[in-house]
């Protein structure tokens, strides 16, 4: 395909045919509910967790705003600019305010670009907690997430217990067949966690209760675009280009629970094979979409996992932790990723962090969210090339590992869209398939940052 010389409009409710019409109907009406429904049942316990003789008082305003919030959806009212002062409010109504110079008014929960106003939605809640004094720490979806971590204890014991046997009965190299095999593994088993998504559920319970490891055979077949060897020979690229030394990967993190481990047990592997010498999470910086990883919800789960009397997985949280303390592992925070933008323009708006992004041997960006901003939640010709809708985000070669959970997909082959719609009708978000799309960047002549 040709430069692109028409980008196509992005997705929006005001398409009823669209996910995003029920999203912003139904879907996003719940969410909010579920919240409100959380706060008061659990009322006596964050009154106790955050004691202040005004908690009572601030849980009540929370709950009052998120039924207002709830309502403004519901009606189809304009957005407004935020009010918490928080170092990202500037830029959110700097946004805000693009958005209705462009449109001439401003952005509606029905009429305006989905992926804009669904960011806004999780931002509003932030701010609901924001506002606060004694609860401004308050996680709202909190509860679900580690419900959603306890209840996968089954498929956390044996994906643990699998990566141990291997790393301690296989001598693996970076580039020997057997560890590619096994490579090929843990990169499926990171992207079938991605289906644990509590936004999708509505905050429904949402966790994993089968063994992941006999369940990538059957799995196999719904992986729409499988780039996985592409990934694995990007690896071998940079170590040999780095004179037999491995390089730096970058995780932009999805979702917490099953999910997190999933992408815990890869960044093992890829350190105790050689195949990376550090890995660098990249976390949200607020709750956000129900289940994504917060820093907070990324220690936690190492915590939890230590304290579980089970081999593998304490085994596996104490070293975890060592790597954190000696900088083998590190965890980023940055605002970009809980803004309302695509990546296509993070370069203009973040050149900090794209500058950073450049300066890694790779990236695996998680999940449906990433997915979406990666190609701009635009409604693109399912035939169109991955790195034509990537348009100019390209800092290094990069991996999306995503489960269609949103009506946009790139990279498929002419009438592959139309034969899986025949098998399933709700193919593009039932998060039942699968891509693994892949973007080389050229690094022979350059070098990497990460030693």
């Amino acid at each position: 395909m040709g430069p692109v010389t028409v980008v196509p409009p992005p997705l929006s409710a005001k398409n009823v045919d669209s996910f995003a019409y029920p999203t912003m109907k139904d879907r996003i009406p719940v969410i909010i509910s579920r919240i409100v429904d959380n706060l008061t049942r659990n009322r006596d316990k964050i009154i106790k967790d955050y004691p202040g003789e005004d908690s009572l008082t601030e849980l009540k305003v929370i709950i009052g705003a998120m039924s207002q919030l709830r309502y403004e959806v519901m009606t189809n009212k304009p957005a407004a600019p935020l009010r918490d002062g928080r170092s990202d409010s500037f830029a959110w109504n700097t946004e805000l305010k693009k958005e209705t110079e462009k449109a001439g008014e401003e952005p509606k929960w029905f009429d305006s670009a989905w992926l804009w106003m669904e960011c806004y939605m999780y931002r509003r809640v932030c701010e609901s907690v924001f506002m606060s004094n004694c609860l401004k720490d308050l996680d709202v979806f909190e509860e679900q997430k580690q419900a959603a971590f306890t209840n996968s204890y089954k498929a956390i014991s044996s994906l643990t217990m699998y990566l141990m046997e291997i790393l301690s009965e296989q001598e693996l190299t970076p580039l020997g067949s057997m560890t590619k095999n096994y490579f090929l593994d843990f990169l499926q088993l990171s992207l079938w966690g991605n289906k644990c998504d509590l936004s999708i559920s509505a905050g429904n319970e949402n966790h994993q209760e089968h063994n992941p490891i006999e369940q990538l055979a059957k799995l196999k077949p719904f992986i729409l675009i499988d780039q996985t060897e592409d990934v694995f020979q990007i690896l071998c690229s940079a170590w040999e280009r780095l004179g037999g030394q491995p390089g730096q990967v970058d995780i932009v993190l999805d979702n917490a629970g099953f999910e997190l481990v999933t992408d815990l047990c890869l960044a093992e592997f890829l350190v105790s094979t050689g195949l990376a010498s550090k890995i660098c999470f990249h976390v949200k910086a607020m709750p956000w979409f129900v289940s994504d990883v917060t820093e907070r919800d990324f220690m936690w789960t190492l915590k939890q996992m230590s304290a579980m009397n089970h081999l593998a997985i304490s085994r596996f949280s104490q070293k975890w932790k060592s790597y954190l303390q000696d900088g083998k592992w590190s965890l980023r925070v940055n605002d970009y990723w809980t803004m309302p933008n695509d990546y296509n323009q993070m370069k203009e708006l973040f050149p900090n962090l794209y500058s950073d992004l450049s300066s890694t041997d790779f990236i695996l960006f998680k999940g449906d969210l990433n997915y979406r901003k990666l190609v701009g939640d635009l409604q693109w010709d399912p035939t169109t090339d991955f790195s034509v809708a990537l348009r100019d985000f390209k800092p290094t070669p990069l991996c999306v590992l995503r489960t269609l959970k949103s009506d946009v997909v790139v990279g498929l082959n002419p009438g592959q869209a139309e034969d899986v719609k025949k098998i399933d009708g709700n193919w593009m978000i039932n998060g039942e398939w699968a891509v693994i799309s892949v973007q080389s960047v050229d690094r022979s002549t350059s070098e990497s940052t990460a030693h």
